[in-house]
């Protein structure tokens, strides 16, 4: 984008002007990040939401009897359409396990695809429930209550955070009327009664 923005440039407007010649392609440079990184926040945080969800799901398959691998599986299934970019990962776990992967391997890639720290938290549960043989389904249940209160905790802090951003919007366009209208008539009437004396001088 930034050889494009550059043959743009030189293509319309010559080489005569230096700041579009500087500032187009320094632009095409970095806007591809920026939206990239806006891509991967935003799904991260259809992840993050979705993760309380497919935790449910996998405690119930697995106290149906399924063992973690078909439980994955299935959950990832039955979220396609709910939280599809969660239901792919796991769609991944699972594909990398066929193919001879160890289940930690597999769930540490997991952990590098997604960057998610509610994910590295429960790849970390996990492989301790594989490695000392505890029940699945109860690190499960306890590790989804926690995401719950994590994500209520996070609701309550951007709740407090919008009080301060409130603040400029407030100062910036809602306080300029108010003065306006509340002094704006006294000023008025100001000008109206020391007009004719300061003619009259």
């Amino acid at each position: 984008m930034a050889a494009a923005g550059f043959a743009a440039v030189a293509l319309f407007s010559g080489f005569d002007n230096l700041f579009l010649l500087a500032g187009v392609p320094g632009l095409g440079f970095f806007l591809p990040r920026f939206i990239l990184k806006r891509m991967i926040k935003d799904r991260q945080h259809r992840i993050r939401i979705g993760l309380p969800d497919a935790l449910d799901l996998t405690v119930i398959c697995v106290e149906a009897g399924l063992a973690l691998d078909q439980a994955l599986m299935r959950v990832g299934q039955d979220l396609h359409h709910a939280h599809s970019d969660l239901s792919d990962e796991f769609h991944l776990v699972n594909l990398e396990m066929r193919a001879g992967k160890p289940r930690a391997e597999a769930l540490r890639n997991l952990v590098d695809r997604t960057g998610v720290d509610d994910i590295r938290s429960l790849v970390g549960t996990l492989i301790q429930t594989d490695r000392f043989g505890t029940s699945v389904a109860q690190a499960l249940r306890v590790h989804s209550d926690s995401l719950r209160t994590e994500r209520r905790q996070r609701a309550e802090e951007q709740a407090a955070k919008t009080t301060i951003k409130m603040v400029p919007p407030l100062v910036i366009f809602v306080l300029p009327s108010i003065i306006f209208v509340t002094i704006g008539p006294a000023i008025i009437e100001l000008i109206r009664q020391l007009g004719p004396v300061s003619g009259g001088r």
